[in-house]
C-alpha cells in the first residue's frame, strides 16, 4: 500500500526515553512517504505513545483518542508502548482504537497501518515481557534544540511500586560503537545538547544489546560510555537524564566534573528519606549514600544542579517517615524535587503491603513537598546570580522572549531573537521578573 502524502500525527506520555522512541518511529513513517502534522490538526493516522506511570491512564487515553477523532473520524488510531504492554484489552475497547502495539511491536506500527476504514473491534498485538530481551535503538531530533538519545531499556530491579519491568523487560543495552554513531548523526543534524535516557541507564552494558550478544556486567559499562561520547566534539553537551544513586560512583562523578561537555547537572531518585520505607520499596541503598552521592558531588561541582525524585504515601508510611523524608530532603544541597503521588499498581508488590496512606493524606504530603521544592530552587537560582554560563536558546518565541539553559539547568528568558537561536551564548544570570522568570545579560564582547 502507497502512504504517500498521507498525514500522521504523535502524541507522547511520560519520559524522555518515550520522546527518543516516538521520534524514531516518526522517522520510519517519513520514510515510507507520510507528512508529520501536528496533533491538533487532522490527520489519517494518530500515534499515541503510553507511559505505564502516569495516574488514570486509562482516562488520559481515552480523552486522547477523543480528541483525535474529533479531528478526523475516520482516522487510524494506534496505541503503543508501555501502558499497551501492560493493559492491551483495557485499551482495545476503547472506541475508535484500531490497534494496540505492546513492547516489542511499536517499532513494527508500519506493519499494521490499514486505510481502509475504521476497525469494529482493535487489534492486539503484545507479547509475554520475557520475549522483549533485544535492544532496539532510537533518539529525538526536529523537535527541540536537544535530542534525548536512547542507550538503555529495561529495568533488572524488583522496587516494590514500578510497573516499569512488566512493561519494558529485562535490562539490555546498545553498543559503544552504536550510540557513537546516532551521536554523529544527532550532531548532523545541528543538535548541540544530547541527553542520555533509559529506564535504569547506571546499568549500562549488562544485558542483552543491539547485535544480540549476551553482555556480562564487566564487559564495559556506563563510565566507558560516556569517556567515548566525551570524545564527540560536535556535540556541545551532553546531559545524563536519570541515574540510580548506588550507580551514580566516584568514577563517574569525578569524570563528569573534568570534562568539557558533560554538564554539572544530575538526576538522582531517592524516593523516600526513610530507611524503612526505603527496605519496603526495595531499593538498593540507603539514606546515607545518597546524602554521601551529594556531597561528592557539591564538593567536586559547588554549582551542579541536582535533582530528587521522591514518592509520598507509599504503603507504610507514617507522619514519622513523611517527616524524616521531609527533613532530609530540606537538609540536602539539592536544586529540585519531581514528587509523586504513591497510586496502586495492578501486579506489584506494594499493593499488597499494609497500612495504606489516605488519599487525601498522600495529597496533603504531595503538596508540602512541592512548596518545599519551590524553596529549594529559588534558593539555588539565588546563588547563581551574577555569575557568568553558556546557555543555548530554543527556536520558540513566547509572547516575545526565547527561552534556554545553562550547563547547570539554569532556565533564563531573553528578548526573542532568532541570530541567537540554537547557539552556545555566554551570559550572565540576572534576577527573578515578576513571573518568577531568570532574567539574563548577554556579553556583547561575546557575540562577535
Amino acid at each position: 500500500m502507497s502512504f504517500e502524502g498521507k498525514t500522521v500525527a504523535f502524541h507522547t506520555l511520560g519520559c524522555k526515553l518515550n520522546f527518543s522512541e516516538t521520534s524514531t518511529i516518526a522517522r520510519l513513517f517519513k520514510e515510507k512517504g507520510f507528512v508529520k502534522k501536528d496533533f491538533s490538526d487532522p490527520a489519517d493516522v494518530y500515534v499515541i505513545n503510553t507511559c505505564s506511570v502516569t495516574e488514570n491512564a486509562d482516562k488520559e487515553c481515552r480523552s486522547i483518542v477523543k480528541n483525535a477523532l474529533s479531528k478526523n473520524p475516520e482516522a487510524f488510531i494506534a496505541v503503543v508502548g508501555c501502558y499497551a504492554q501492560l493493559k492491551p484489552a483495557e485499551i482495545s475497547s476503547i472506541e475508535g482504537v484500531d490497534v494496540v502495539l505492546g513492547a516489542t511491536e511499536k517499532f513494527k506500527l508500519l506493519n499494521y497501518i490499514n486505510l481502509s476504514g475504521k476497525k469494529e473491534h482493535a487489534d492486539i498485538h503484545n507479547c509475554e515481557i520475557s520475549e522483549a530481551d533485544f535492544f532496539v535503538d532510537a533518539y529525538s531530533v526536529g523537535d527541540r534544540t536537544r535530542s534525548f538519545l536512547k542507550v538503555q531499556d529495561g529495568c533488572d530491579y524488583s522496587c516494590t511500586f514500578c510497573t516499569i519491568p512488566l512493561a519494558r523487560g529485562k535490562s539490555r543495552s546498545d553498543t559503544i560503537d552504536n550510540v557513537i554513531a546516532n551521536a554523529n548523526k544527532i550532531a548532523a543534524s545541528g543538535v548541540k545538547e544530547i541527553v542520555l535516557t533509559g529506564v535504569n541507564i547506571g546499568d549500562f552494558g549488562y544485558g542483552q544489546n543491539i547485535d544480540g550478544d549476551i553482555r556480562k556486567r564487566k564487559d564495559y559499562n556506563f563510565l566507558d560510555l560516556i569517556t567515548e561520547l566525551d570524545k564527540v566534539k560536535e556535540i556541545e553537551r551532553f546531559r545524563i537524564s536519570s541515574i540510580e544513586p548506588n550507580l551514580l560512583n566516584d568514577d563517574i562523578i569525578e569524570f563528569v566534573s573534568k570534562s568539557e561537555r558533560f554538564v554539572p547537572h544530575f538526576h538522582i531518585p531517592l524516593q523516600s528519606g526513610s530507611n524503612e520505607i526505603l527496605k519496603k520499596m526495595k531499593r538498593r541503598y540507603q539514606r546515607e549514600l545518597y546524602s554521601d552521592r551529594v556531597s561528592k558531588i557539591k564538593q567536586l561541582m559547588p554549582e551542579c544542579c541536582i535533582g530528587v525524585d521522591v514518592i509520598v504515601g507509599f504503603p507504610g508510611e507514617t507522619e514519622d517517615h513523611f517527616l524524616e523524608t521531609y527533613n532530609f530532603i530540606n537538609a540536602l544541597d539539592i536544586s529540585y524535587l519531581h514528587v509523586f503521588t504513591y497510586s496502586e499498581r495492578d501486579n506489584t508488590e506494594a499493593i499488597h503491603l499494609a497500612g495504606v496512606v489516605p488519599v487525601a493524606e498522600r495529597k496533603r504530603r504531595n503538596k508540602m513537598l512541592r512548596i518545599l521544592s519551590a524553596k529549594k530552587l529559588r534558593a539555588f537560582y539565588e546563588k547563581q546570580k551574577g555569575k557568568e554560563f553558556t546557555v543555548i536558546f530554543e527556536h520558540e518565541n513566547k509572547e516575545g522572549f526565547m527561552y534556554g539553559f545553562t550547563q547547570n539547568y539554569i532556565k533564563v528568558k531573553y528578548p526573542f531573537n532568532e541570530e541567537l537561536c540554537n547557539k552556545s551564548i555566554h551570559i550572565v544570570v540576572g534576577d527573578f521578573d515578576e513571573d518568577g522568570n531568570m532574567t539574563c545579560i548577554i556579553k556583547e564582547t561575546l557575540l562577535a
